[in-house]
């Protein structure tokens, strides 16, 4: 029996504090603080991912501001738009790999455009560590070698 690889649905965090474009830079900013987090994700009213408000895009509004004034009080024009994201059958490597090409500290998991999810780093070093301790004894001594077999070579996402 081949154990299936971990995928985002099976590790991602469904309980999210969430931010809308119209919302009070602000307001915004108060409930990243508030929350203990440093960024989240903005969805319109149907639910569709537009993007991310960070503590990043908060630091570049208020220099902005300081310069330039702001146009508007809301976020949207400074939600980050570019942000890699996920789907729910996105397996635990692909996530692994995809933290290792951006500067990003979770990634959105989406399904059909929806935001259905988020994945942490601490989310994938986490799963990595279970997967580890799944492990027979003999051959956590080996342990990387045991994460090289979790999936099948055939199924790795890169050749």
């Amino acid at each position: 029996m081949t154990k299936q690889p971990t995928m985002a649905r099976d590790i991602m965090a469904t309980n999210l504090v969430t931010l809308s474009p119209e919302m009070d830079v602000f307001h915004a900013i108060d409930r990243l603080l508030r929350n203990h987090i440093s960024g989240a994700p903005v969805v319109d009213r149907a639910g569709e991912f537009i993007g991310v408000f960070s503590e990043q895009c908060s630091i570049s509004l208020l220099v902005a501001a300081a310069y330039d004034g702001t146009p508007t009080n809301h976020i949207d024009p400074f939600v980050d738009r570019d942000v890699a994201t996920v789907e729910p059958e996105t397996d635990l490597l692909t996530i692994a790999e995809r933290f290792l090409n951006t500067h990003q500290r979770r990634l959105p998991v989406l399904d059909d455009g929806q935001l259905v999810g988020q994945i942490s780093r601490r989310d994938v070093l986490k799963a990595a560590h279970a997967l580890l301790h799944m492990a027979p004894v003999t051959v956590r001594e080996s342990s990387t070698l045991y994460l090289s077999s979790v999936i099948e070579r055939k199924d790795a996402p890169i050749g």
